[in-house]
Order: structure tokens, then sequence, then C-alpha cells
């Protein structure tokens, strides 16, 4: 029996963020463990808590999705952080190190878990053909787009900028059309809304994992990328807070901001559910 924790991430209150399954002490877990598990839990990820392979970090941690691992990806960062010092873990220095399949990333505590985002696997424009399907699986006009970019850091995502929070909120996908696409969709609210809402600007994340489509409920990964390319563009302001999930029935936040060359991703982490599970 190994240690278990389910994690709610990106919201304080309960049941509205984005959960993650957490296995501790998961060195002589099997990759077929992992991915049996994985998928019998149906989260968007499950990570395993295992001791580094790197001297320089604190922690490995993989991390599943029902369709098979990931490099990195931001929720399960900062929920296997949570659970990693919960049970008692305790960071070398000031900053946590987290050694994944993307190499070693910096998670800071204060003012609340955040990590440094990693530099950017594939950046830039996107080629007229991928634009195409993108505009057709998201069911809006070319000409609603007022920016597109690999925002990709692991998970493969490709990022939209649609201008106002209301044309992201009035994205309907076209779930055939998405196969295997991964695209990220932001827009911004006016002073008035964002004062109501405690959010800046709206964002969805709609992927396709080699089993089914979904809508991802809070997204590190995907905002993370997002404020690396608007952020560095100057189409976003260098400290800004994100919802997501208001569609699907959840109310994440998620605080971005940029620092001394980096990006950081910080959000709300609470354990739900603790106990052990025989893999």
């Amino acid at each position: 029996m190994l240690p278990f924790r389910q994690v709610d991430v990106f919201s304080s209150v309960p049941w509205l963020g984005n959960p993650l399954a957490v296995v501790h002490a998961a060195d002589g877990v099997t990759d077929a463990q992992m991915a049996h598990f994985a998928r019998w839990t149906n989260l968007s990820e499950t990570t395993f808590l295992c001791a580094p392979t790197d001297p320089a970090a604190d922690y490995r941690v993989r991390i599943w999705t029902t369709g098979g691992e990931l490099p990195f990806a931001g929720h399960p960062t900062i929920g296997s952080a949570h659970a990693w010092l919960e049970a008692g873990g305790v960071p070398r220095g000031d900053t946590i190190v987290q050694e994944c399949g993307a190499g070693l990333v910096d998670v800071r505590r204060t003012p609340r878990l955040g990590f440094a985002a990693p530099p950017l696997r594939r950046s830039g424009a996107v080629d007229a053909d991928l634009r195409t399907r993108i505009v057709r699986a998201l069911g809006i006009a070319d000409a609603a787009v007022e920016d597109m970019a690999w925002i990709d850091n692991g998970p493969g995502w490709v990022g939209v900028d649609l201008g106002t929070a209301r044309a992201a909120l009035d994205v309907v996908p076209d779930v055939a059309a998405f196969t295997d696409l991964k695209v990220t969709v932001l827009g911004r609210w006016d002073a008035t809304d964002a004062a109501d809402l405690g959010a800046d600007v709206e964002v969805r994340a709609f992927y396709a994992d080699g089993r089914d489509f979904g809508e991802d409920p809070v997204t590190g990964s995907a905002n993370a990328g997002l404020a690396q390319w608007l952020i560095g563009a100057g189409a976003l302001p260098a400290a800004y807070t994100a919802r997501q999930g208001s569609v699907i029935g959840r109310e994440g936040r998620v605080r971005l901001e940029a620092s001394d060359d980096r990006v950081w991703v910080s959000g709300d982490a609470v354990t739900r559910i603790v106990g052990e599970v025989d893999l």
C-alpha cells in the first residue's frame, strides 16, 4: 500500500479547481502500473512522486494522463509540490526543485505555491494548414483570431488570442475536428468585470488525448505558455489573473507574473482526500 492524496488545484473553494491524484513513494511502481492507475482515476493527470535522480532536485515527479506520460504539466507541478510538502518533504533551499521529464522546475512557496514556467519547446507562428484546422475546430471565423502561436512547453499547446473574454466564452468547439489538437484560447475582461470576477482574462483549454475530447478545468501549462507569449509580446501586463473552468462548472484562478526574466504561475492547492492505494 502506498500513501495517496487527491488535491484540488487552482481553487481554494472545494471542488471548483482541477483535481490531481498523487501517489507517494512510487519508486517501485512500474510504467504499466502507472499507466493503468492513471486510466482508472480518469483524471486529466495522475502523478507519482519518486526519489530524485538529479542531485539538485528535492524530488522527482512522473506525470501521467489517461493516454500516456507527459514531460511537464502545470497543475500537477503545483499539486505534487503541495502533496510532497504536506507529507513531510523539506526542501534544501528557499525554493523547491522538482525534477520531471522537462528537467528541473523551481517551485516557490510564497505568497502561494507557484512554478517558474519552463522554456517553450516550440514557439512562433503556426503554419497556414494548422491554423485552418484550429479555426475550424474552434468553430470560429478566421477574422475572429487576433493572434495565434505555438506555446508548447511539453503537452503541445497552441495559443489563440480572441481579444475579449466574451469571445472566448462563446467558443463552441467541433469535437470531431479536434483529433490530436491541443488548443487554448484567451480573451480579456473589461475593468468593471475584472474587478467583479477577480480575474483579468478568461482562458479555456481544449484537447484530444488519444481517448476522447475534453475541456480542461484549469490548466497550468497552457496559462504558462500564454503568459510567456503574450506578456513577451506586450499584449498582456506583467502581472494578471486568469479565470478558467467557468463554462464547465469550475472557478479556477491562476496568477501569472513576469519577474527576473521568468514567468511564475501560481495558485491555491488544497488536499481533499488522503489514504492509501494498492497498485
